[in-house]
């Protein structure tokens, strides 16, 4: 089984070695930090390929916190308080509750875990372009 763990405004997982890791990162909350909010015990969580921004930069506050200059990367990096950022192959991963997404019961881990990468690589120019409305159809190949 996954495993989520949050501190703080934070959120770590303890990965399975079933489930495809390394930036894609699923599991089930197991601890929570004082203040955080979007998370609880026994919650299901996933991340993607970054796990901490500063939230209050012109990139952030634009929705665009990839571009934030504080940005810690899921892996290869190291927290805005020194301690390493070491991705899915770690039996931890910390990271900030907004930057986690909640996944719902009804969705297998394994299957969401690559929709954390591929699936918004793919997804977001698809919605910035306008084809996110009825009848619009988009392959991906």
């Amino acid at each position: 089984m996954c495993y989520l763990v949050s501190s703080s405004v934070s959120v770590a997982v303890s990965l399975c070695r079933s489930v495809p890791c390394s930036h894609e990162i699923v599991g089930v909350v197991t601890d929570v930090g004082s203040e955080v909010k979007k998370f609880k015990l026994g919650d299901r969580a996933g991340v993607g390929t970054f796990i901490e921004t500063c939230r209050n930069c012109h990139h952030c506050k634009a929705g665009n916190d990839l571009f934030c200059p504080e940005v810690v990367f899921t892996y290869n990096a190291e927290h805005h308080d020194g301690l390493p950022a070491q991705g899915g192959y770690s039996t931890h991963i910390v990271m900030d509750e907004f930057q986690a997404y909640t996944i719902p019961d009804n969705l297998p881990l394994a299957g969401v875990a690559p929709l954390l990468c591929a699936g918004i690589t793919t997804y977001t120019p698809y919605k910035v372009h306008g084809f996110d409305k009825p009848g619009k159809k988009v392959g991906v190949v």
